[in-house]
């Protein structure tokens, strides 16, 4: 065998040895892949099970080191711990493997029957009888929805869509088999799918807990608040008193603006489980958007109290911006930082928050080792390329021309009232979109997934077979057509609006769609917000993102992605009528805030407003990361602080290229 050779091939062989007991010729196998194929994922879980019954005992550890730092989120990885800690006596770090395994990877059996065996011993008769019951619903599953959520948590999303689509086709009102292919849709983004398919499993199985769970879940991912309250409520109404229903609606009504309603619950939750973590968590973000900076505090480090591994703790701190830690919280961060114990989420978070408290003590070098080290193993968990990016980006070019928009022109919705913010994020849009929100006749609403939803429903099922299908499709849409998208986007956006004339839309994504805007809405508004190349990136880099912005964890995906981002923005102005687009430089808002609020306004068509200069003033729910900036006056302390950091960042300043990055 040579490393040459096809390592699926070689590793079902390996396995063919391994169900024969010849452990000897499984682990010679696994070890000539790994030569040519250091990290790879099977081959690596092969040896460690190998060691493991060869009573190769720390080769077993090691292999497993090599496997969770290669894939950390691997479930397997855990289960094969628990067994060798079972084996070696190590009764708790076996059970704390076991539940990391199915935190992981829900769908593994023997991890759950081992915490009911090992929990049982341990006279926890709650948390076996728990645990037995998720593998005895396991065991009763189809064999090809087991397999389904298999493939779902080891990354083969799409082998698992087709493994779902079969069975469904056969058994078309299976709701676990709904609800799978509803996760499936979300992780694939496509969030329409999803809502159809878990709509339909909840009215038929209206009793069932985790189908209306997820329900809320993809409401709100596609921001339809009202509705995951109405579902919340429902679950409320079954069990008044469960602290997992309240947390939900508690979260639902933040999410739907009422936040009084949001911080009594989260209140209520606290008085039953005092110390619950999650909730300090939960509330601390409820407060932090509210405006109350103090109380979030206060909540935030109540919860690394109580849970000094709560990871989302300590970044919700260092995410506020203008928070300082202090030399104890450094010391006990650090310390949970070493330590072998917390989860990889966890680890990411306090990655993030310790390169903040580093920098703050103007320790550059240890805080850019830090958000190094949390972008790199956030990097692990994301599927992101940059040619795949590329691709896209030059999709659009290709062909979104200028004969398109001429063929098109004057169709799609007359509706004058959305003004697009995009670009990239952390580049000053939401300053912008906290100026327009300060006008009178300007609703500010969120970053809103309506255009992207729309781009994703145009692509079609062949997203993998027929990658042109969108933007190509936009050659072939009707009058009709254009004007329906246009008019769905107005309507399905209403909910976030308060009754203006206008409302922004801060989806910096956007600006990868600004031909399908400006086809279904040409009266809409479409302001470009850009920021110094290096700044825009370096602040991205030490950003930890709620969900998508996938291009930020690497300096070099980051550069590569704002290039193509200019690249694209100045096809747009090639081949859309002049001054359709506003470009709105960061740095001359710092510069010069009062005339351009007045260009802003003016583009706009809105009379000028003096709260739009004195937006800091303005009382009103902000849900980004730049939330505590936009509540102070204008200043300029953002400015080139990529500087103290430079010698670190010639991937960035390759990537950028000598036209963007300074020289």
């Amino acid at each position: 065998m040579t490393a040459a050779t096809d390592p699926e091939t070689d590793l079902r062989q390996a396995q063919k040895a391994m169900q024969a007991g010849d452990f000897a010729r499984a682990r010679q196998i696994t070890a000539d892949v790994l030569a040519g194929h250091p990290g790879h994922r099977d081959a690596l879980y092969m040896a460690a099970v190998c060691a493991r019954y060869e009573n190769r005992h720390d080769d077993a550890f090691d292999r497993l080191a090599e496997l969770k730092a290669a894939s950390p989120d691997y479930g397997r990885a855990y289960q094969e711990e628990g067994h060798l800690r079972r084996k070696l006596g190590d009764a708790p770090g076996a059970l704390a493997a076991f539940e990391r395994a199915t935190r992981y990877n829900p769908s593994l059996i023997a991890s759950w029957t081992a915490q009911a065996e090992l929990n049982d011993q341990a006279g926890r008769v709650e948390a076996a009888t728990n645990a037995k019951a998720q593998a005895v619903r396991l065991q009763g599953l189809p064999r090809e929805l087991l397999a389904v959520t298999n493939h779902i948590h080891e990354g083969r999303v799409f082998r698992a869509e087709e493994i779902a689509r079969a069975f469904l086709r056969k058994n078309p009102t299976h709701v676990e088999g709904m609800r799978l292919l509803a996760d499936i849709g979300t992780r694939l983004g496509v969030q329409e799918d999803a809502e159809f398919l878990l709509e339909s499993a909840v009215e038929l199985d209206p009793d069932n807990i985790q189908l209306r769970l997820d329900y809320i879940q993809v409401l709100r991912k596609r921001q339809k608040f009202s509705d995951a309250l109405e579902q919340a409520k429902i679950l409320m109404a079954r069990e008044p008193g469960n602290p997992v229903f309240q947390s939900h609606y508690a979260i639902e009504s933040m999410q739907a603006g009422d936040y009084e309603t949001a911080l009594d619950y989260f209140d209520r939750i606290l008085k039953a489980l005092p110390e619950d973590p999650a909730t300090l968590v939960s509330r601390g973000h409820a407060l932090k958007t509210y405006g109350r900076t103090e109380d979030a505090i206060a909540s935030y480090r109540a919860a690394t109290k109580v849970a000094p591994g709560q990871g989302d703790a300590w970044y919700g701190l260092a995410n506020l911006k203008t928070y300082a830690f202090s030399e104890e919280e450094l010391t006990r961060m650090e310390a949970q930082a070493a330590s072998p114990d917390i989860d990889h989420m966890s680890r990411i978070h306090i990655a993030f928050a310790l390169g903040k408290a580093h920098e703050d003590r103007k320790n550059h070098n240890k805080a850019f080792e830090a958000y190094a080290l949390g972008n790199a193993l956030k990097h692990q968990t994301v599927r992101y390329t940059t040619e795949q990016m590329q691709a896209e980006f030059d999709l659009q070019k290709s062909i979104c021309t200028q004969d398109l928009f001429k063929a098109q022109s004057g169709k799609g919705c007359p509706a004058p009232d959305p003004i697009f913010i995009l670009g990239l994020p952390r580049a000053g849009s939401t300053l912008i979109e906290q100026v327009l929100a300060s006008h009178p006749q300007v609703d500010g609403t969120l970053e809103l997934p309506n255009i992207l939803s729309l781009a994703h429903r145009l692509r079609g099922r062949k997203q993998l077979t027929d990658r042109e299908r969108y933007p190509r499709v936009l050659h072939e849409l009707s009058a009709k057509d254009l004007k329906a998208l246009g008019e769905e986007y107005i309507e399905t956006t209403r909910i976030h609006r308060q009754g203006a004339p206008f409302f922004t839309d801060k989806m910096p994504n956007n600006f990868r769609h600004i031909g399908l805007i400006h086809l279904i809405l040409p009266n809409a508004r479409i302001i470009d917000a850009r920021r110094n190349p290096m700044d825009c990136c370096w602040s991205g880099y030490k950003q930890l993102f709620a969900e998508g912005q996938e291009f930020t964890y690497s300096l070099d995906d980051i550069g590569h992605y704002y290039r193509g981002y200019v690249d694209l923005m100045d096809h747009w102005d090639r081949v859309l009528p002049e001054d359709r687009i506003l470009r709105v430089q960061h740095e001359d808002v710092l510069d010069d805030l009062e005339s351009q609020v007045r260009r802003i306004l003016d583009y706009c068509g809105l009379p000028f407003d003096a709260a739009c200069v004195d937006f800091h003033k303005t009382d009103r729910a902000v849900r980004t990361a730049s939330s505590e900036q936009v509540r102070r006056p204008i200043n300029k302390s953002g400015l080139e602080q990529w500087r103290p950091y430079e010698a670190h960042l010639e991937p960035l300043k390759a990537a950028l290229g000598p036209d963007l990055a300074p020289q």
